[in-house]
């Protein structure tokens, strides 16, 4: 069994130990407390029956065999691709083939749109609260390695009942700038992971510009063919506990072979060692 891995990138050595994950999906419990996004419905179980089989053992079945009913984009930590924003159904699973990403987590604080300097489409509230490209820019600076793939983003300050948060309204999160969202892109990131519930404002009007520019779709664009990264993905509603230091990593982004736009994901960092 492989624990240590040991790589080169951009002539620099590293080293990751594999038997360490440290995720950062909140787990989603069927039976009980669950984020709460944008007026959806809480994410359901119950036994299968068919005929006189129940699928609980505790009802005297034979086994336990049980009907999930949930909203990827609303019921906890999902990974999405351009499907999302397109008429074409394009599946996250073939968009996102796997394998480890070189990753860089950044710590920041959201600004008051107000005096951000920065905006969004359509233009932000005053007290709306920007994940800027001057504050991308600032926390990358303080690290020095190879140009990462992924970018995982936590929004401070991180409260310890922020995973079972009820996003509503308008704007119940932070969300990304036009000009963060063009940071991120110019940068080269393929793989963004956010602990908000959404890169875009919760009510902007249908436009999604974060998601489109990220996905390199024009703006209002609904269509795949015009997409010029459609390898990219994004990672809503994670959570980065404060124990996990900000710092370079290895992202394996796990998530079922479902073929929607979106699928519950479980992102799991490999912290990366200079050698």
């Amino acid at each position: 069994m492989m624990r240590m891995m040991r790589f080169e990138l951009e002539g620099r050595r590293f080293s990751a130990d594999f038997t360490k994950p440290l995720s950062i999906a909140i787990p989603l419990d069927f039976g009980g407390q669950q984020p709460s996004c944008f007026d959806a419905p809480a994410a359901t179980a119950r036994p299968f029956q068919s005929g006189a089989f129940v699928g609980d053992t505790r009802a005297g079945g034979s086994c336990n065999c049980e009907l999930l009913t949930l909203a990827p984009h609303c019921n906890g930590t999902h990974t999405e691709c351009m499907g999302h924003v397109t008429d074409e159904r394009i599946a996250v699973a073939d968009c996102l083939r796997g394998g480890m990403a070189f990753a860089l987590l950044v710590s920041l604080e959201p600004l008051a749109a107000a005096g951000a300097g920065e905006d969004s489409d359509p233009a932000p509230a005053e007290d709306d609260l920007l994940v800027t490209a001057a504050a991308l820019q600032a926390a990358a600076a303080r690290h020095f390695g190879p140009d990462p793939r992924a970018m995982v983003i936590r929004t401070l300050p991180a409260g310890a009942g922020r995973p079972m948060q009820s996003y509503r309204g308008p704007a119940p999160a932070p969300f990304l700038s036009r000009q963060a969202a063009a940071w991120l892109v110019d940068r080269g990131i393929d793989h963004l992971v956010l602990d908000l519930p959404s890169a875009d404002r919760g009510d902007d009007g249908g436009r999604l510009a974060a998601h489109r520019i990220f996905f390199g779709l024009p703006a209002g664009s609904r269509r795949a063919a015009e997409a010029r990264r459609p390898q990219a993905s994004i990672t809503e509603l994670a959570w980065i506990p404060a124990g996990i230091p900000d710092g370079y990593y290895l992202l394996d982004l796990q998530i079922p072979a479902f073929r929607t736009d979106a699928a519950p994901s479980r992102p799991l960092l490999y912290p990366v060692q200079f050698e």
